[in-house]
């Protein structure tokens, strides 16, 4: 039975750290990959009587399909909005010590910055997304012919 009254939830809004690096699990090729993201924080030094910048290092992973996108488009120093929750998985090492590290699984990843910043398509060969197939977008603004009209 799951807890109402319980919320595992990160968002985090940080420059990467280095290229995402994807791997493909050997039973069912589905994609991985990790990254590092910085977060920054001001906060005043009493001591010093200064403002100091203090950087928080994340470890995040993604799965499937947005693991790909990540591998596609992040790059070092690519600023982004992550939402996702932490999992905390253990293991054994090599000496037999069991381990225990904690991730953000990224489930939501949202590019900022500007639109230059974003690499261009890997190859030429790939085609262009088809959107025919896509309903067309309600919020937009409707056709000029017709605006007479009340629709009940």
């Amino acid at each position: 039975m799951r807890d109402i009254n319980s919320l595992n939830k990160v968002i985090l809004i940080g420059r990467l750290g280095g290229p995402p690096e994807l791997r493909y699990l050997p039973q069912t090729e589905r994609a991985v990959a990790k990254f590092s993201l910085a977060t920054n924080e001001r906060y005043f030094n009493a001591s010093t009587n200064e403002s100091e910048i203090r950087v928080e290092w994340h470890r995040i992973v993604t799965w499937g399909k947005l693991a790909e996108f990540c591998e596609k488009y992040l790059n070092q120093g690519k600023q982004i909005y992550l939402e996702g929750k932490l999992r905390t998985r253990n293991w054994q090492d090599r000496e037999g010590n069991k381990r225990y590290t904690t991730e953000i699984e990224a489930q939501n990843i949202v590019l900022l910055g500007k639109k230059e910043d974003i690499p261009e398509k890997q190859s030429d060969s790939e085609p262009e997304p088809d959107t025919s197939d896509f309903p067309a977008d309600e919020t937009a603004e409707p056709d000029k012919e017709g605006e007479d009209e009340v629709p009940f």
